[in-house]
């Protein structure tokens, strides 16, 4: 089934960046997010949270390194549910 939808610019923008950075295109990017929401029973925990704890320890992954991580979780996480 076909569906339009309406994005600002700026979420055009990311959407388009996002998927081409996971090597999938813009409509398999919205319909695996899709798939996830409906799939999630209630809220789903944003695993980014876990990486800013010990930050206060003096580590050497800075907020890039974090992002990265996440990143990477979230690119594996994305094939697997293809």
């Amino acid at each position: 089934m076909r569906t339009q939808i309406a994005l600002e610019p700026e979420q055009h923008a990311s959407v388009k960046r996002k998927a081409a950075e996971l090597g999938i295109s813009m409509a398999e990017y919205i319909r695996c997010l899709i798939e996830r929401d409906l799939a999630s029973p209630g809220t789903q925990a944003d695993i980014s949270t876990i990486f800013g704890l010990g930050n206060s320890s003096g580590s050497d992954l800075g907020t890039e390194g974090y992002s990265a991580i996440s990143e990477a979780i979230e690119a594996h996480w994305m094939q697997r549910t293809r």
